[in-house]
């Protein structure tokens, strides 16, 4: 959902612990196979849970559990305990939490404690502070994002997980850059992923408010120049892009997976655009290559009567290219894509600039054509009254 110009303490009691379209439809496929993922450090897990130490607001029992469930994940592993009784309700509470990380690696549990830490002290203090690993020499740094370039990979990692990696104004211009950025670097590869167990959440719901003084026409056109500038970046990428979708997504996270050379899923992941439920239209050329992947009836299921698919069925439709089980999707997917980037770099970048000259000129005559039919919509009654009846529905949950 991109619709960025739509009208429209209790003391932190912290848990202790210890503180480009693809014209051919890929197969679908299961791997079993797991091999070693590259972990955060022991500096950086402690550094993360000495940042823990610091934040002053409840962030909620919800993140609270999760926060519980990966520190035990990263020091011991799966969970073995015994199940609390009944009406032990505080200690069930957390083993519960425990126990539905499955077999997750303890590696990945350090990465996502790691991950949600740096986003709950960045949201707090309003600075670009992160504690999720790093490698040095990553580059420019981001309020919303985590870039780093490693094994001649660039990987832009949204970095809200505590806000599902829910797209701000000020992250999309910052996709933006970060985009640019690896175009221009020495990397062979690009990758976007997201932070914690969203791949993202789509718009975040602070960009329907922000009424600028010359009112909702001049929010419309401040959307929609972003907008076409953001899905521009996708489709003028010069690289390899793959998306790994560690989660759920939606939105203009999934629209735009069309203009991806490779995208990865975890069995977890849903694929999700309910455009018309909030009284909009469809964006990120996803009107083109929707139906080019799919067929225009599976396209239709999606973008007009807002079918949600899971991984099984994006991949079935040609959405996605190879899903994989959640306990090994990271280090099986890191490990094929370091493969990958070992590949001639020229090679790479030329085959994927002659595959997508064919449908350049096409693809950004379709985004300007869906950025100007949302920008009608974002501006009409019909899409006001949706998104307040979809506010209203919200608050009563």
């Amino acid at each position: 959902m991109a619709g960025v110009a739509l009208r429209c303490s209790a003391v932190w009691r912290r848990v202790t612990l210890t503180s480009s379209v693809r014209s051919n439809i890929p197969s679908l496929k299961f791997h079993t196979t797991a091999s070693p993922m590259m972990g955060v450090t022991v500096e950086q897990f402690e550094q993360a849970k000495s940042k823990l130490s610091t934040l002053k607001d409840d962030p909620g029992n919800e993140v609270k559990l999760k926060i519980y469930a990966l520190f035990k994940q990263a020091t011991q592993g799966p969970c073995n305990a015994p199940k609390p009784g009944m009406l032990d309700f505080v200690n069930k509470a957390k083993w519960d939490a425990w126990k539905s990380l499955g077999s997750i690696s303890q590696d990945e549990a350090r990465q996502k404690y790691c991950d949600l830490i740096g986003s709950l002290v960045e949201e707090e203090t309003g600075s670009s502070a992160q504690v999720s690993a790093q490698p040095a020499g990553s580059g420019a740094t981001y309020e919303t994002l985590l870039v780093t370039k490693e094994d001649d990979i660039t990987t832009i990692k949204l970095n809200r997980p505590a806000k599902k990696n829910a797209i701000t104004t000020e992250m999309y211009n910052e996709i933006i850059a970060a985009l640019e950025q690896a175009a221009t670097d020495d990397s062979v590869i690009t990758v976007v992923t997201g932070a914690g167990d969203f791949y993202c959440s789509g718009n975040d719901l602070t960009n329907f408010i922000k009424i600028p003084e010359n009112g909702v026409e001049e929010m419309a056109r401040r959307g929609a120049d972003l907008l076409r500038k953001y899905v521009n970046a996708y489709i003028d990428f010069p690289k390899p892009l793959v998306a790994v979708v560690n989660g759920p997504a939606v939105g203009v996270s999934v629209t735009v997976l069309g203009l991806f050379d490779l995208v990865y899923a975890t069995e977890r992941a849903t694929f999700h655009t309910p455009f018309s439920q909030l009284g909009q239209s469809a964006e990120g050329c996803s009107s083109y290559t929707f139906p080019k992947l799919m067929g225009a009836a599976k396209a239709s299921e999606m973008l007009l009567f807002n079918k949600k698919l899971t991984a099984v069925q994006a991949c079935e439709l040609g959405l996605v290219t190879e899903v994989f089980p959640d306990s090994s999707f990271q280090s099986e997917v890191w490990t094929r894509l370091k493969a990958y980037a070992k590949l001639p770099r020229n090679s790479l970048a030329l085959s994927k600039q002659l595959i997508r000259s064919v449908e350049k000129e096409r693809l950004h005559a379709v985004n300007d054509a869906e950025v100007e039919r949302l920008m009608e919509r974002w501006m009409s009654d019909e899409c006001f009254n949706a998104v307040m009846s979809f506010f209203q529905a919200k608050a009563k949950l």
